[in-house]
């Protein structure tokens, strides 16, 4: 039966409408979705994906789906002027913090039908396909969409609150007037998809490369089994529509490869942004995705950004819908979203830029003095940067008010020993409010906890495979972590009194829809 209100309507079904649809339905909401396309794009673009992605695919029970369409990502080496190597990034070394590859390139096309494969097993999800968007208005009490089908029928649709995942021309973001912040970076590049046969293969590097050169910054990433991108820079002369055309596109490839050597799968010219939403919400209607930011894709964030938005924003809606947080505190869950995910991206954006800046130096000059600062840097020897240093924390928003060098970064999700097998931690806890104590740890008053939607786990039940969580505590000099549904550290404690704070400070945020269970 369809829902004369849905709780949630989401406009726009790539991989953040995906993810918040599955998320939003295994909490037992209604949701309806329309979505322009009749099917899954089928041209990658995206390529890469982190492993807090993978734990959010894990929530949503699709892990084991995408993973045969997953590898790790090959180291990123870069080439200066002169083909010197002047950086190297990795990825952390093993025992892996969030249970799985830190980076890894996949391919869209195939872990999106895994993704709607997933949301199709929710009753509590309507996906309309070929179902276009042409009006949204908004009251006190909901929001109603005006849908065009592909077979002409024309459909009102009435929500709670909406989402807008379509995309970086928003068709909600421009009908409702919310503008975006322009961070500074417009450049013209190509981007080639090639399937690239036995013999092309043996003439290309076995990692990833960024060739830093001042003529023509080229990025070259190995994906998935016979799968390589090139990302070219443009020059200014150069017509983008010209130099994607076939002939056009091999001439560029000719330093690597000739038409012999593979198949073109995607050549398309694009305008590299930075741009992110002023305002990520207005009433009843959030931006996630594309929607609400465009980065330049130096460090392959852009689906992990609009990923991040759904598991940060679906929890918060489903908590308020659902009567666990009511009043002034439902409010300012839902304003944290935007408080949350604006700052996340503009300073991951910022780091994004920077290693642009590197990349993309068109000065012979300055490119020489770049080479020869980052060479001093190190000493002459290039050392690893792992790509996860490079994401950020959470500053502001839902965190507790006190500070800490471990408040708004993800926990990790360790192995844990469940009789004669182990488990990820969030397959024992789930992944709503969670308290993980360290072995030895003060435990919180019963007083405290009584009628919070909270699971606790102690590292003195459960013996960590690897070590990970219990270094953690020592690294950050705590012993509990208040973990949100999201993954994310809403605060720490070291001590009974800390830690009875800590929960009271949260206790709006929890809810109290159920019995701490331990």
């Amino acid at each position: 039966m369809i829902p004369n209100l849905f709780d949630v309507a989401i406009v726009g079904y790539g991989p953040a409408g995906q993810v918040a649809a599955g998320l939003l339905g295994q909490k037992g909401l209604n949701v309806y979705v329309c979505e322009r396309l009749e099917d899954v794009y089928q041209i990658p673009r995206a390529i890469a994906l982190d492993h807090e992605i993978m734990r959010v695919f894990q929530q949503l029970d699709v892990a084991d789906a995408v993973q045969p369409f997953c590898e790790p990502f090959t180291n990123s080496e870069y080439f200066g002027v002169g083909g010197e190597l002047i950086r190297r990034m990795t990825m952390v070394a093993p025992p892996y913090p969030q249970g799985y590859t830190p980076s890894m390139v996949f391919t869209q096309p195939a872990v999106e039908r895994a993704l709607r494969a997933r949301v199709a097993q929710l009753p509590n999800v309507i996906v309309d396909l070929g179902a276009e968007l042409h009006g949204i208005e908004q009251d006190v009490d909901g929001v109603t969409l005006q849908i065009s089908t592909s077979d002409g029928t024309e459909k009102s649709i009435r929500a709670k609150f909406a989402i807008a995942c379509d995309g970086g021309s928003s068709g909600v973001r421009t009908q409702l007037g919310m503008t975006l912040d322009d961070l500074d970076f417009d450049e013209p590049w190509l981007v080639v998809d090639v399937l690239v046969n036995e013999q092309g293969l043996r003439k290309l590097p076995d990692v990833s490369v960024q060739y830093c050169e001042p003529e023509r910054p080229c990025t070259l990433v190995i994906g998935p089994r016979n799968h390589r991108r090139w990302e070219i820079s443009l020059k200014p002369d150069e017509d983008p529509s010209v130099v994607a055309t076939a002939e056009e596109t091999w001439k560029l490839l000719a330093r690597w490869l000739t038409p012999a050597d593979g198949e073109l799968w995607r050549q398309a010219s694009y305008r590299f942004h930075a741009l992110v939403a002023t305002s990520w919400r207005k009433d009843r209607v959030f931006l996630a995705g594309d929607a609400a930011h465009m980065q330049p894709p130096f460090l392959g964030q852009g689906m992990c950004q609009g990923i991040r938005d759904a598991a940060n924003l679906t929890w918060k809606l489903a908590s308020v819908i659902q009567g666990e947080v009511r009043g002034e505190a439902a409010e300012a869950l839902l304003d944290s979203y935007g408080i949350e995910r604006k700052a996340h991206v503009r300073e991951l954006t910022s780091r994004i830029k920077g290693v642009g800046a590197v990349i993309c130096e068109r000065d012979p000059d300055k490119a020489r003095a770049r080479d020869a600062k980052l060479l001093s840097e190190c000493g002459g020897v290039v050392k690893d940067t792992p790509r996860q240093d490079i994401l950020p924390r959470l500053e502001g928003g839902l965190l507790s008010a006190h500070l800490s060098a471990a408040r708004g970064s993800l926990f990790p999700q360790p192995w844990l020993e469940v009789g004669d097998c182990r488990k990820r931690m969030d397959e024992l806890l789930g992944n709503g409010w969670r308290l993980v104590t360290a072995e030895g740890a003060a435990r919180p008053s019963e007083a405290v906890t009584s009628g919070l939607t909270l699971r606790t786990l102690s590292l003195a039940d459960y013996a960590e495979t690897d070590g990970i969580t219990a270094s953690w505590f020592r690294t950050h000099e705590c012993s509990a972590a208040l973990i949100r549904p999201d993954n994310y550290v809403y605060g720490v404690a070291g001590t009974q009194s800390q830690l009875d704070a800590l929960i009271a400070e949260a206790g709006p945020a929890l809810g109290a829809a159920a019995t701490c269970l331990a």
